[in-house]
């Protein structure tokens, strides 16, 4: 890759600033250049910036790649953004319909975090005449259920009392998202895999709009993988690019359903929790950038998934995992769609890709479009509709790494403007 091909990288879907507008050198033509389906749709011009990134970063002007040459690295989330809804949610639901959490020693024990309040309302609702170690028969107590999908959704319980405090970094990670796999804990990842299959099954074979009933909640009842985004993990790989997913999910979970769009377990990075002498899921999980094992202090979670990038597909080292790194150690395309994605999306160096569902500090980001290469694109399936007023971009979007809401700036310092959600609806 040349800083040549730097300049001929993808304009945003909003006005872009002269410089940014330049036009790059044509790719080589030939039957070199693997191409995105023209069959399916994408907002305005979109695919076409797309292509342009894989054209001038894969096989089509760099025919060496893989033999002596480097391959450029894509790298998405998975939850909404390679698919409709959550996928560790839809295994979370299957898990509490079919009565798979095991009861822990003591709720307070399953998160570091956990609140006095936390612990009464989960002990209160799930009781404790199953044994230890026993599984909670979720499926027919539906306060139980609504405690533990209630914590997990909002860091609350039923009452409204907070279920976590304490000390953490907003930008390394939230204590609802760590609290997933530790609530598998006791299970085996074999196990953990066959309820994400078995989920799997279930939410594919649904029809678009399903939802579910689990205590007092109403729950997504479906997934479907996006077809454009099948398409352009297939198009990146035939174009010699190196496709990772990395994900704020439970490994085990996102192993499940990244390997159907040829994505395999080296290149799925989520929590990865530590198993204990017999194989099974512990309350502890690995850690990045300078900080060991640990419980849920660092995820792949805003910063945490730069961080992650980092180490794990580029080997970078100890404290330094969480810079940005330097133009040839950064992916050369990034997708998400919410603030948790925010800070490796923009490490991109060719195209952030952005599912828009109204993600104030992520939002801000795409459509302030610094450097002309965000490409912004509604939901596939049941997008938004447009987002009344602006996002507070000069106030409050940013998450601030003790909790508070302050301006998002953009590299320089400057703070970034109000802006209007301009990007929605459906695409035809």
């Amino acid at each position: 890759m040349t800083l040549a091909s730097a300049a001929a990288l993808v304009a945003g879907p909003v006005t872009l600033p002269a410089a940014a507008a330049t036009a790059a050198p044509a790719p080589h033509p030939g039957a070199h250049c693997p191409q995105l389906s023209k069959k399916l749709s994408w907002y305005g011009d979109n695919r076409a910036r797309l292509q342009r990134v894989i054209d001038e970063r894969g096989t089509c002007s760099n025919p060496h790649l893989g033999h002596g040459t480097k391959r450029p690295v894509a790298a998405f989330d998975w939850d909404n953004t390679i698919t409709k809804n959550d996928v560790t949610d839809a295994t979370i639901s299957w898990a509490l319909r079919h009565d798979k959490i095991l009861r822990p020693k003591s709720w307070k024990s399953s998160s570091k975090w956990m609140t006095a309040a936390g612990h009464r309302a989960l002990t209160k609702a799930c009781g404790t005449k199953v044994a230890v170690g026993k599984p909670l028969p979720t499926s027919t107590n539906g306060a139980c259920a609504d405690e533990i999908l209630q914590i997990r959704e909002d860091g609350t319980t039923m009452s409204g009392a907070a279920a976590f405090e304490g000390t953490w970094n907003h930008r390394r990670t939230v204590p609802q998202y760590a609290w997933v796999p530790q609530l598998f804990a006791g299970r085996t990842v074999k196990q953990l895999e066959s309820y994400a299959k078995k989920a799997r099954t279930e939410a594919l074979a649904a029809p678009i709009g399903t939802t579910r009933t689990i205590g007092s909640h109403t729950v997504p009842g479906y997934v479907r993988y996006y077809d454009q985004q099948r398409d352009l993990i297939r198009t990146l790989k035939k174009a010699g690019f190196d496709v990772y997913i990395v994900s704020a999910g439970s490994e085990p979970v996102a192993e499940v359903w990244s390997r159907s769009v040829g994505i395999d377990r080296e290149h799925t990075v989520a929590i990865r929790s530590v198993l204990d002498g017999k194989g099974r899921i512990t309350t502890w999980n690995q850690g990045c950038g300078g900080v060991g094992v640990n419980k849920g202090d660092v995820i792949p979670y805003i910063d945490g998934k730069r961080c992650f990038v980092n180490q794990e597909i580029y080997r970078v080292k100890g404290k330094k995992a969480w810079d940005k790194q330097r133009w040839s150690k950064r992916i050369a395309i990034g997708g998400g769609d919410a603030d948790t994605d925010v800070t490796f999306v923009g490490d991109a160096t060719g195209a952030h890709l952005v599912l828009n569902r109204n993600k104030g500090e992520f939002m801000c980001r795409a459509y302030d479009n610094a450097d002309g290469r965000w490409v912004v694109n509604p939901m596939f399936i049941e997008p938004l509709p447009q987002k009344s007023g602006t996002y507070p971009c000069s106030t409050s979007a940013y998450n601030a790494p003790d909790g508070g809401r302050t301006p998002v700036l953009r590299g320089d310092g400057s703070v970034v403007p109000d802006q209007v959600d301009s990007v929605h609806g459906e695409v035809y």
